[in-house]
């Protein structure tokens, strides 16, 4: 039988879960980028989240659903950094056990902040596929819940949850630009705004080194291919080969998929401190980077670019503010 997407029901459903836990952010209107786009853009400011990124909603969600014995047994997640570290940080909250799987590329800092949330962290290979094997491995010998990154309807209604408040928000809105890696977020948002308003736009925006869903949907199915080290490194990882949600959803509702390159990315970086005042990772400075780039057209429209995270190296941070070729 196949899988069945999660509705918008379900991600009103998942609005109430969250409540107290992932902040409801702010749609913040962009006079600098709407300048230089002519349009009118908002950002979703994601990174003002507990955790630092939109991940925290998708985890809230998919605990509170568990059972007492299942919460007792603890919770295991994969992750390039973010998904860990949203999930380290609610399990905390509920007072549950949880592991979170890494490979050797995930950055240090982001290993660290998932430790000081009291997760027990395990470093496995070089690839979040990798990863996810070792993390699969555990959670049968340990009897502990996965608590997937992306592809789960349950973490696909949560993350979904920012696509009901940019429509209240900016209801009249004709695109939303969103980061794209596994599809978690992306699927989400698309099937929020895309239910209630089916001629919006959904763009998703990449890295160019390693952009695992763009491949898998040029090659018509999920596919494995090399990780590589990216200024959006939260944006690393395959998607599955037994993806069960987010290829589909991502075929079915998502217009176009944009790539940037790390150059691009670190210039959408230096926009957001320099012309935005903002914070951002290079995972959450994608969308910024395809409109700075003029790599979309979106003259005239109104215009919602979700800024995922804001959980950035601060030396890495330091050089791409200076060096104006720092990505090249």
């Amino acid at each position: 039988m196949e899988p069945v997407n999660p509705t918008l029901g379900d991600i009103f459903e998942a609005a109430k879960r969250i409540r107290g836990v992932a902040l409801k952010t702010p749609l913040r209107y962009a006079y600098a980028l709407s300048e230089l786009a002519s349009a009118s853009i908002f950002l979703k400011l994601e990174m003002l989240q507990e955790t630092g990124s939109f991940k925290v909603r998708g985890a809230m969600n998919k605990i509170n659903m568990l059972s007492k014995a299942e919460k007792a047994r603890g919770v295991i997640a994969f992750s390039t950094g973010n998904h860990g570290r949203a999930v380290a940080y609610v399990a905390q909250r509920e007072k549950i056990p949880a592991v979170v799987c890494v490979s050797a590329r995930v950055p240090a800092y982001r290993v660290e902040a998932m430790r000081q949330l009291g997760a027990e962290v395990v470093q496995h290979g070089n690839s979040q596929d990798a990863a996810f094997e070792h993390a699969l491995q555990l959670q049968k010998e340990r009897g502990l819940t996965m608590i997937e990154p992306f592809d789960d309807p349950d973490i696909i209604s949560g993350q979904g949850t920012i696509g009901l408040e940019i429509l209240g928000v900016l209801p009249e809105v004709n695109t939303v630009i969103v980061p794209l890696s596994g599809g978690g977020l992306i699927a989400g948002i698309a099937l929020a705004v895309k239910t209630a308003k089916p001629k919006t736009r959904i763009i998703g925006v990449s890295m160019d080194v390693a952009p695992a869903m763009h491949a898998s949907v040029k090659a018509g199915r999920p596919i494995e291919i090399e990780e590589k080290d990216s200024l959006a490194d939260a944006l690393l990882g395959g998607i599955g080969l037994e993806n069960k949600y987010t290829f589909r959803i991502v075929n079915q509702w998502v217009d176009e998929i944009i790539l940037v390159s790390e150059q691009e990315i670190a210039a959408g970086i230096r926009f957001a401190l320099e012309q935005e005042k903002l914070v951002v990772e290079g995972a959450a400075a994608v969308g910024l980077s395809a409109l700075i780039g003029a790599k979309c057209s979106v003259a005239g429209e109104s215009v919602a670019v979700v800024l995922s995270g804001g959980n950035v190296d601060a030396a890495l941070l330091a050089r791409i503010t200076a060096d104006p070729h720092e990505g090249c």
